[in-house]
C-alpha cells in the first residue's frame, strides 16, 4: 500500500476536530485518538530505543535479537494505529489488521528469553542500562496505550485482538529490557521497600 502525504498542515484540525479514515469528524481528545496516539507514541519511543542501541557497543547477536523484535513491532504498531483509525464500518478491504498470530509470536519470544532470566521475587526499578531503560519506558507506554484501548473497546466496538496484543506486548517489552540487561551485564536494582521506613 503506497500513500503519499502532500500537506503537513491542513488547519482543519484547529477548532479541536481531526478526522478519521472514512471522513468522519472526531474530537481529538476521543477515546479513539487517544487509543492511537498513545500506540503511536509506544511507536516512537521504541524507534529511541533503536536508535540508542545502535550507536551503543554491544554484540552482533543481541543487537540482531533486540533490534530484529523491534522493528517487526513497529511494524505491527503503524497496522494497529492503522485499523484504530478505521472506525467500524469504514474500514476497507486492505487495512492490516493484527491477528492471534501476532500475539503467539510475542508470547514465543518471552518465553524464549524468560528461559534465561533468573525468576523475579521482588520488583525491580526500571533501568538496568541505557537500552534496557529505554524498554522499559516503551512497556510503561505500552500499558497506557493498553488502558487506552480498554477505555475504547468499552466505548465503541474494536478488533478484539488489538487489546490483547498490547497486553502481550507490554509483557514482552518488560522481559526483553531485563533479557538486554542479563546480556549487557548491566544490574538490575531490586526495590528496596525498608528505605522508607
Amino acid at each position: 500500500m503506497k500513500y503519499r502525504l502532500t500537506r503537513i498542515y491542513t488547519k482543519t484540525g484547529d477548532q479541536g476536530l481531526t478526522g478519521l479514515a472514512g471522513g468522519k469528524r472526531v474530537r481529538k481528545d476521543s477515546a479513539r485518538i487517544e487509543t492511537y496516539g498513545s500506540t503511536d507514541e509506544l511507536n516512537a519511543v521504541i524507534g529511541l530505543a533503536r536508535a540508542y542501541l545502535a550507536k551503543e557497543k554491544i554484540p552482533a547477536g543481541v543487537r540482531r535479537e533486540v533490534d530484529g523484535f523491534l522493528e517487526r513491532v513497529q511494524h505491527e504498531l503503524f497496522n494497529l494505529g492503522s485499523d484504530l483509525a478505521h472506525p467500524q464500518g469504514a474500514k476497507p478491504g486492505r487495512t492490516p489488521l493484527l491477528a492471534d498470530e501476532h500475539v503467539t509470536y510475542l508470547e514465543g519470544k518471552i518465553d524464549l528469553w524468560q528461559k534465561e532470566l533468573k525468576p523475579l521475587k521482588e520488583f525491580i526499578l526500571r533501568g538496568g542500562g541505557g537500552v534496557a531503560s529505554w524498554l522499559h519506558f516503551a512497556c510503561t507506554v505500552a500499558r497506557r496505550a493498553e488502558r487506552a484501548a480498554v477505555h475504547l473497546m468499552n466505548e465503541e466496538e474494536i478488533a478484539p485482538c488489538n487489546v490483547k496484543y498490547l497486553n502481550r506486548l507490554n509483557d514482552a517489552l518488560f522481559v526483553l529490557a531485563r533479557w538486554t540487561a542479563l546480556k549487557l551485564n548491566q544490574q538490575e536494582v531490586l526495590w528496596d521497600y525498608e528505605t522508607l521506613e
